[in-house]
């Protein structure tokens, strides 16, 4: 397949890297223009592109840069997109961290329900709930008993069943979180976000997610991680994000 990905941050990059050594064709795109983005795609093989370059003829897109950046995105980008071609986003909001606040986002409206608001087409929620490090060094052949998941939320079913054979083919299980609208359920700090669980897990976590408990622990996460001092390892943060994610999810 052609995949463009706009974003070249820890998600972006490892699945540029990941997607190509599945065989696919990839398109790279960054906010600093072909130039900027040469090196990385040189590294991997894949075709430097400016943002229409990795949305033009391609068969998914990967969206993976902060919110801000979004809202900055040409307004047609993804105008002559052909329908079936998932727009897939990879990202959270995290206010105060790293975002400007973003008011519909505060107020309730659901994160990747905001992102297709900006580009002005349905997406598909995907690679959010993971930790950078899980994605590049944990992903396992399917059917390996120690595969890990990530969960996929969207409307359109060919989009999401597209967006799942990715999730496969870079090594984690793909499962079904439901429509867009539903995609809260794996934002940042709900049961599902970034605890390493395999797919049976996953779907408990997902079940478990209290509507608006999350942006009150999302808000305290510098805090937390700062707890586990300088240099906590990828099992430590792990272990913190069970405890203050999902301190009451059974599996």
């Amino acid at each position: 397949m052609k995949i463009g990905i706009i974003g070249t941050g820890n998600i972006g990059g490892t699945l540029a890297r990941k997607l190509r050594s599945a065989g696919h064709d990839i398109r790279l795109a960054n906010s600093r223009g072909i130039e900027g983005v040469r090196a990385v795609a040189d590294e991997i093989g894949a075709e430097p592109v400016d943002v229409r370059g990795a949305v033009d003829g391609v068969d998914a897109v990967i969206l993976s840069i902060p919110f801000p950046a979004i809202a900055e995105l040409p307004e047609d980008l993804f105008a002559g997109l052909p329908a079936g071609v998932p727009v897939i986003d990879t990202g959270n909001y995290y206010p105060g961290m790293r975002d400007p606040n973003i008011p519909e986002i505060d107020e309730g409206m659901v994160e990747s329900l905001w992102v297709s608001r900006q580009i002005g087409r349905p997406v598909i929620k995907a690679f959010n709930n993971i930790l950078a490090h899980s994605l590049a060094e944990l992903g396992r052949p399917e059917g390996a008993s120690d595969r890990l998941a990530v969960a996929v939320a969207g409307d359109d079913p060919q989009e999401k069943s597209l967006a799942c054979v990715l999730v496969n083919e870079v090594g984690f299980d793909p499962v079904d979180a439901g429509e867009l609208a539903q995609s809260w359920r794996q934002q940042p700090s709900t049961p599902a976000y970034c605890c390493d669980w395999n797919a049976e897990e996953m779907r408990h976590a997902l079940a478990a997610a209290v509507p608006g408990k999350a942006p009150a622990t999302r808000d305290r996460m510098m805090h937390t991680y700062a707890a586990l001092g300088a240099s906590p390892t990828h099992a430590d943060i792990v272990a913190s994000n069970r405890i203050t994610n999902a301190p009451d999810t059974k599996a």
